[in-house]
């Protein structure tokens, strides 16, 4: 079988904040960066239009990048749409449910969408896969967990007979840290990248601009952005643009 380039990395990239510092944590250490991006009915589809205005500004405003971002991949999953019915999926209100799960949590999600981008990652001899996964911010998402994502990471290799990774650079970071790390990798354009072009509210609103970028400002993806955000100019003192 032919090597893989270690230089190599496949980015799960939705078009959100964290999946874009990902991309970027990519680009700024591997010599090819491909994306990856998925269609499941989600009720916040419009994060599928911002992914690629998210690649072209960071071809735009990190040309040292630009050479490096390789192909983009979509990737449709229907049916996980149609199984869930979540309020991430469908109109449903955005509750605990019963089980203590957050009524946004997609069943399986994250399971699926590695073991796509490993299949993706195997025909392309790309074998790093990227995901901005996180657990200090945990939102009640089993499939965002470490121990997870490490068994699943096994199980890809052994079910793969291939080397396989699974890397969360976010894993152990609050989303103040996130904002942190992004400014880091690329400064205020980065920053402004993210807070202008990228999409993490649930209900997809795009039309609500806010110091932090668009959304509705009270579910929980919201929440936690703009909760990130302000903790992060606290500590840094870096001003709000209202």
């Amino acid at each position: 079988m032919t090597q893989a380039d270690n230089s190599n990395a496949l980015v799960l990239f939705s078009g959100g904040q964290d999946s874009t510092v990902c991309l970027a944590w990519a680009l700024a250490r591997f010599g090819h960066v491909e994306t990856v991006g998925f269609k499941y009915r989600q009720r916040h589809a419009v994060e599928l239009d911002c992914r690629t205005v998210v690649r072209a500004e960071l071809s735009t405003k990190f040309p040292e990048w630009a050479s490096r971002l390789g192909s983009d991949h979509v990737i449709e999953l229907d049916e996980l749409g149609r199984l869930s019915e979540t309020a991430l999926t469908s109109e449903a209100e955005i509750v605990i449910a019963e089980n203590g799960l957050p009524s946004t949590f997609v069943p399986g999600r994250n399971l699926l969408f590695f073991t796509y981008a490993a299949a993706l990652g195997y025909r392309r001899r790309i074998l790093r896969l990227i995901g901005g996964m996180c657990e200090t911010d945990f939102s009640g998402y089993p499939d965002c967990r470490d121990e997870t994502l490490k068994a699943l990471a096994q199980a890809i290799r052994l079910g793969m007979d291939d080397d396989f990774e699974i890397e969360t650079p976010l894993m152990r970071h609050s989303k103040a840290e996130t904002w942190r790390l992004a400014h880091h990798l690329g400064g205020q354009a980065l920053i402004d990248l993210i807070v202008e072009e990228t999409h993490s509210c649930y209900r997809g609103d795009r039309k609500t601009r806010h110091a932090w970028g668009y959304g509705c400002g009270d579910c929980p993806a919201c929440e936690l952005r703009a909760k990130g955000f302000a903790q992060w100019q606290a500590a840094s003192h870096v001003p709000a643009d209202a």
